[in-house]
């Protein structure tokens, strides 16, 4: 066998070489100047994201489907509440396993190939839910919408920073989260004006660009080295880099951090007990739970509520403000997080997020002493809207984006694909449980829901003060060797 080749080629090889890009020559650009060649890098590394943006646009149009499309869809196929409520929360469900198979399914034919592989059961699953008679069809749509997602939601942030150079790898990262709250605002605003099957094949077009563009695009450099494809493994880095930079310095490093690492030998549960390994795991795993125990989906979920207590008569229009809302606060943390810094934005991000739940949690608990006709009662109802607008723009600048960001940044790569896998496990099952138990919460009480999210908004704090480190302006290389 030829070095790199261990049986497996043959199901690599469609998302190796089908870029158009490696057959371009060095030649080529051989009279550029080194300002040319850092925009052509620029040019070819945004390229590859906006392509693989496609996946994080359909991961938000999966989670925005069910709100426009309740009251029609429930109608049509003659659902009860709670079957409704399932067929929602069946994309968590799906999207766990997606997350279980995601590291490995990943590891083992490449970036490119897993989100091929996810675009799939994407377009099935909104194709069952089109064409739905029943909620079986709903049901099996919606997992498999979920599968894909789970596979996408790892995939992606993995991919872009793996490419990215290091002084916009912030900022490309956190298109991942941008693209998700442009898929969630897209599906808040076609469900304004189509009914829920032609919006579930609207649905559809994201994954249905996607493939043909994941053919125009390079692997991930570090995923090839990690192969023993060295060959490829160049071509692609000085593809994303320009033809007229000279990219020694940054092979030299790449090959030096897997230089210690056999891709035949798995991680071993011993290895875990290294500091190097279970620190950045810890972190991943702390970050992507905390995002959840902030109860962000829960106060989403209670949006319409609020809105309505607040004397807002249509809902569908204040949650599509708020979809608005938060892609511009999700744009600017994209331009802040290379300028200021991962760690003072999830700070400040956090502690934003703990005062507007402890508004909007104030707010509730002073509205049960006070009469529904008095002035105050309407005050405390607008302050709600006002915590609840705090809290989406202060999620959006820092815990929505971030926590995926640095799980793609400091994972080692020989846990890469497993504890990757782990920490997307964990993120999705504390959103199934944040989701499942806030009706039944807000119901105990709103005021008391909102004060043990805040709480967990404060522990947040604490958590990145003490453990994230910063990881602006570092190699991954250098990230992950600080572990050491």
């Amino acid at each position: 066998m030829e070095e790199g080749d261990d049986g497996r080629g043959d199901l690599r090889k469609p998302f190796l070489h089908t870029g158009s890009w490696y057959r371009m020559s060095s030649r080529q650009s051989s009279t550029m100047g080194s300002s040319q060649a850092i925009r052509d890098s620029s040019i070819s590394v945004l390229a590859c994201v906006l392509i693989v943006a496609l996946g994080p646009i359909q991961f938000g149009f999966t989670c925005g489907y069910s709100s426009p499309t309740q009251s029609a869809l429930t109608k049509d196929l003659n659902l009860t509440v709670s079957q409704f409520s399932l067929f929602g929360s069946l994309s968590n469900a799906g999207a766990m396993v997606g997350a279980i198979a995601s590291g490995q399914i990943s590891e083992y034919i490449g970036r490119k190939g897993s989100l091929m592989i996810a675009a799939i059961p994407n377009i099935i699953g909104w194709l069952c839910i089109s064409f739905a008679k029943d909620y079986s069809f709903l049901y099996m749509g919606r997992l498999l919408e979920g599968f894909g997602v789970g596979i996408i939601s790892y995939t992606v942030p993995v991919y872009i920073a793996e490419i990215a150079p290091q002084n916009l790898r912030g900022a490309l990262g956190s298109v991942n989260q941008l693209s998700v709250t442009i898929g969630i605002l897209l599906s808040y605003l076609l469900g304004l004006f189509v009914e829920w099957r032609l919006l579930a094949v609207l649905g559809t077009l994201p994954c249905l660009i996607l493939i043909p563009g994941l053919f125009f695009i390079p692997e991930s450099p570090r995923w090839l080295a990690k192969m023993g494809m060295t060959d490829d493994f160049e071509a692609s880095l000085q593809v994303l880099r320009g033809f007229d930079t000279d990219i020694s310095v940054e092979v030299h490093e790449i090959k030096r951090s897997v230089a210690s690492t056999s891709r035949r030998n798995a991680i071993r549960f011993e290895d875990l007990k290294l500091r190097r390994y279970w620190l950045p795991l810890m972190i991943g795993i702390g970050l992507l739970v905390f995002q959840q125990l902030s109860g962000i989906n829960g106060v989403i979920f209670y949006s319409n509520n609020i809105f309505e207590s607040a004397g807002i008569s249509s809902s569908n229009a204040a949650t599509v403000g708020v979809g608005f809302i938060q892609v511009i606060a999700t744009a600017v943390a994209t331009w802040l997080v290379d300028k200021t810094g991962r760690r003072i934005l999830l700070i400040v991000s956090s502690s934003g997020m703990a005062l507007s739940l402890v508004v909007v949690a104030v707010s509730f608990y002073l509205k049960e002493s006070v009469s529904e006709d008095s002035a105050l009662f309407g005050i405390l109802g607008i302050l709600s809207v006002v915590g609840v607008v705090c809290l989406i723009i202060s999620f959006s600048l820092g815990m929505g984006p971030i926590p995926w960001l640095i799980m793609s940044e400091i994972l080692p790569i020989k846990i890469k694909g497993l504890a990757g896998s782990v920490a997307t496990l964990f993120n999705w099952s504390f959103s199934w449980v944040i989701t499942m138990t806030a009706p039944m919460l807000l119901t105990w009480s709103s005021g008391g829901t909102f004060s043990m999210y805040a709480v967990m908004c404060i522990f947040t704090v604490a958590f990145v003060a003490i453990w994230v480190p910063e990881t602006k302006g570092k190699t991954l290389e250098e990230i992950q060797n600080s572990f050491r």
